[in-house]
């Protein structure tokens, strides 16, 4: 089951992926970080689908519709073709935004009379175990959930049990979670196809594009929108989990949570995008969690809910994504202490304070909230701790750590000359301190560059985040010294690797996606253009069909593995394409 042959549908309430045959092989619900009710992902036998597909079980050639998240899939054959349209209804109504937990899928001949089968087979949850069915007159009732799970057809009820049927005109499926379909089918769905279209082709239009990259911004910013979770505001870093990171290592993690370090990147590249109420509404899932922690101890990972109970478990009786196990639901990394996280919290809430537009959210439980989160970074400069990469062992002081906690005093120096002047001494002295200490315990005296931490010599690719952060100026010997070095140690045909030095599993043997974004962005902010277009090229070169991207690739076959799609991966491209591209002026606009 290769990741390219999966697609993506989601409203911001719940999501789904979509193989090329016609499957939903994933689906959560009602929610992102819930069991699944499909998973044939991570087990094929019986892991549950939901299909529609060929009679002869051929795959279908995907696309989107343009500027929308509504997947197309097309199937040809002898005796005749069809699509299917895959979505999840989202649109405005009442003045507010309308996600309901359905899934909507339209099945509609194009030529010929195309024979189909289709087979909603759900489960409940990591049990596998299959719900009770009720008949009723055009629909079927699955039992044993916390809520009523029912598929609404106007299908013969006769032919769902996958024996192949002449498709002679539209049929229409509503999986539902919670109320009902209770209206009209085929106008209901009519209706929420028209205006889901509508909804996301205003929202792309509402978007700053680059001139150049258009096409692989667009999709992005349209992946990136669906790992928001509207109802509390928080933004996770993939909507699957156990994905591996590469064949055989070990490495699958569940990544259905809300990272703040992700969080903080991913409202900078909706910041670019011109895109704004996602910051707002991750600023109310801050607030939440800080007021639940007076000392301000962050975990780096929360549940969409806020909770961070997130103790992981491994399911071993789980075969997983191609057999490569283990299954895990959970992730340990909720008890790490990585201290970039107060760093970037500041940075996510730095253009609330410096930018006119968001002036009436400049409160002051807000400015209390962002004095005290610098503070604190101030305060953990230098400890040892699991870092950006989540070490599970041998903690030690970080640079990236340290870096953050620098941006974190720099910028609130800045934010407390404007609303708080009696505090910006203390916060551009810190921001000073720090520095020093940085440039005396972190740099490589040989070769000039920064290292991954205090005292060593190896680099990690965090370190290109130096030039974007604006830690020294852009004419510095040491920036390129250290985007020359991490190129040098990191790079395999052309993509990085996190780092090359051996972590609780091993060496990383794939490259990750991010990485190489960060070294477009930073090869481009040191005027060495040329060097970040070409490297950019190389992203066209993935399999990926549809412009989705999963969290690593393997640098000879660009195949991609990990947790798809990845939100950092999009966020990535969506810096590095803004770095790189011209600006519109330049093309005389």
């Amino acid at each position: 089951m290769p990741l390219a042959d999966l697609g993506l549908i989601g409203n911001c309430q719940l999501s789904a992926l979509v193989r090329r045959d016609g499957a939903i092989v994933w689906s959560c619900a009602p929610r992102f970080d819930s069991p699944p009710i499909f998973a044939k992902l991570l087990d094929e036998n019986d892991g549950g689908a939901f299909t529609i597909g060929s009679a002869d079980g051929r795959p279908g050639v995907q696309r989107y519709l343009v500027n929308t998240n509504v997947l197309e899939t097309k199937f040809e054959g002898a005796d005749g073709a069809f699509r299917i349209l895959d979505f999840a209804p989202r649109f405005m109504q009442n003045e507010r935004s309308f996600r309901p937990t359905k899934l909507v899928r339209i099945v509609e001949p194009l030529s010929g009379t195309p024979r189909i089968r289709v087979t909603c087979d759900p489960v409940i949850g990591w049990t596998r175990k299959r719900p009770r069915r009720e008949l009723g007159s055009h629909h079927i009732s699955f039992h044993g959930y916390d809520a009523e799970v029912r598929l609404t057809t106007d299908a013969s009820l006769s032919y769902l049990n996958g024996e192949p049927f002449a498709l002679s005109e539209r049929k229409h499926f509503v999986l539902a979670w919670g109320a009902p379909v209770e209206e009209a089918l085929e106008p209901l769905c009519d209706r929420f196809l028209r205006e889901t279209i509508k909804y996301w082709r205003l929202w792309v239009k509402h978007c700053d594009i680059p001139p150049m990259y258009q096409d692989e911004v667009i999709r992005s910013a349209l992946a990136l929108k669906l790992h928001c979770f509207e109802d509390t505001g928080a933004i996770v870093a993939s909507l699957t989990t156990s994905l591996p990171e590469s064949p055989g290592s070990g490495r699958t993690w569940d990544y259905r949570y809300c990272w703040l370090r992700d969080s903080y990147y991913t409202l900078g590249a909706f910041g670019l995008l011109g895109h704004f109420e996602e910051r707002e509404q991750f600023l109310q899932f801050l607030l939440n969690i800080a007021a639940s922690s007076p000392d301000l101890d962050l975990a780096p990972l929360y549940r969409i809910d806020g909770k961070s109970d997130l103790t992981e478990e491994v399911l071993t009786d789980w075969p997983g994504f191609c057999g490569e196990k283990p299954v895990r639901v959970g992730n340990a990394a909720a008890t790490h202490q990585q201290h970039d996280v107060f760093g970037e919290m500041v940075l996510a809430l730095t253009p609330l304070f410096l930018d006119a537009r968001f002036r009436e959210q400049v409160t002051a439980p807000v400015l209390d909230l962002v004095t005290r989160l610098a503070r604190k970074a101030i305060s953990v400069v230098g400890q040892p701790d699991a870092g950006i990469w989540e070490y599970r062992a041998k903690w030690r002081p970080q640079t990236f750590s340290s870096l953050m906690c620098w941006a974190a005093a720099d910028r609130m120096s800045t934010i407390a000359s404007q609303h708080r002047p009696v505090d910006a001494s203390e916060f551009a002295a810190a921001a000073n301190t720090i520095r020093n200490e940085l440039l005396k315990q972190a740099v490589d005296p040989l070769r000039g560059c920064l290292v991954a931490d205090y005292g060593g010599t190896e680099v990690d690719a965090a370190l290109l985040q130096a030039v974007t952060l604006r830690f020294l100026p852009p004419g510095d010997a040491r920036l390129h010294a250290t985007v020359n070095a991490v190129r040098d140690d990191l790079s395999e045909h052309g993509w990085l690797k996190r780092y090359r030095t051996h972590d609780d599993f091993g060496a990383p043997a794939v490259a990750f996606m991010l990485c190489t974004f960060w070294q477009i962005e930073a090869l481009a902010r040191l005027d060495r253009v040329d060097e970040a277009r070409a490297l950019f090229e190389r992203v066209r070169n993935v399999k990926a069909p549809l412009g989705l991207l999963a969290e690593d690739l393997e640098p000879q076959s660009n195949v991609m593995w990990g947790n798809f799609p990845q939100a950092y991966s999009h966020v990535g491209l969506i810096h590095a394409a803004f770095a790189t591209s011209p600006r519109w002026w330049e093309f005389g606009t």
